[in-house]
């Protein structure tokens, strides 16, 4: 943890619905307990971390939600050092159209962003951060994401549009400044895609992950001489008969899971980490607190 919050950016993803903002907002609200100031920054105007801050209003974090179109005209804005001219170049339709059909420039942009915020002093104003985490999107996605500054520092070696990408593509290359956390569930998919996405960003980037966090983890609540125990009492009372069923399904879904998790830290490098399911419809204040130490205490 000290190691991973010691930089000055790091990204959360993983497969979709598996808790990677409840995770960046457990992560954040460590760090702010550690006095860093951390602003949680999620992309392409998702708009879910802010609910969850609501919920925990703490001094140290602060929230940013990544507008593609005004992060152009941020860019705009700092290259031709003129807020009146970026205005006209990027409300022109010649620009929206060249902008839109440039592939790989919104993600580029929006790492532009992205990387602004991880300054101490970032170069479109406001106030500066000592650590940004993103709620970055699915894997796929995400490492398009990372994908987009070493594409267009290839493409364009000279200028101001190359030069801009390979700052960034250097920075998040930079394993002091930049970390990687995956979020997985302890399911087939999610453990296959997280393996895929740790050696397809080892391959393309040369960057590896730091840590992967295994997220909604059922606990193991029975011994085997438990589980005959409960396998020769079904044939009681109804009403024991439906509890010990119960039971026993939430034993053999516990035990599907810790195999899917034995199989990810098998084939994954990184280090794997759990927490658990948090039996609530909807996690409150106390629940991310909770979640948040315990991930503190886990890394």
């Amino acid at each position: 943890m000290p190691a991973l919050l010691d930089k000055r950016l790091v990204l959360v993803t993983g497969k979709g619905g598996v808790g990677k903002t409840t995770v960046a907002a457990a992560l954040g609200l460590a760090a702010a307990r550690r006095g860093k100031r951390v602003v949680l920054c999620e992309v392409a105007d998702q708009q879910r971390l802010g609910g969850v801050l609501e919920r925990l209003s703490h001094d140290g974090l602060n929230h940013v939600s990544v507008d593609p179109e005004r992060a152009k005209q941020e860019w705009l804005r700092y290259q031709l050092k003129s807020r009146t001219l970026a205005g006209v170049l990027g409300g022109s339709g010649m620009f929206q159209y060249l902008t839109a059909a440039a592939p790989g420039l919104t993600e580029l942009v929006t790492m532009g962003k992205v990387w602004d915020l991880a300054q101490l002093q970032p170069r479109t104003g406001g106030p500066g951060y000592d650590l940004a985490i993103v709620d970055a999107p699915a894997a796929g996605h995400g490492l398009a994401m990372l994908r987009a500054p070493s594409t267009y520092a290839s493409i364009a070696r000279v200028g101001p549009v190359g030069r801009h990408a390979e700052r960034i593509d250097s920075f998040i290359r930079d394993p002091a400044k930049t970390g990687v956390l995956v979020v997985a569930l302890p399911e087939e998919m999610p453990v296959n895609e997280t393996v895929e996405f740790e050696g397809a960003l080892r391959r393309e980037l040369d960057m590896a992950v730091d840590a992967i966090v295994v997220n909604a983890v059922h606990p193991s609540r029975f011994k085997a001489a438990e589980v005959r125990l409960l396998e020769e009492a079904r044939d009681g009372g109804k009403l024991a008969r439906a509890a010990i069923q119960a039971a026993l399904s939430e034993h053999r879904r516990a035990r599907g899971e810790h195999s899917q998790l034995r199989r990810l830290r098998r084939a994954a490098r990184a280090p794997v980490v759990t927490l658990p399911r948090v039996f609530e419809p909807e996690l409150g204040r106390d629940d991310l607190e909770r979640l948040s130490a315990e991930l503190e205490r886990r890394l």
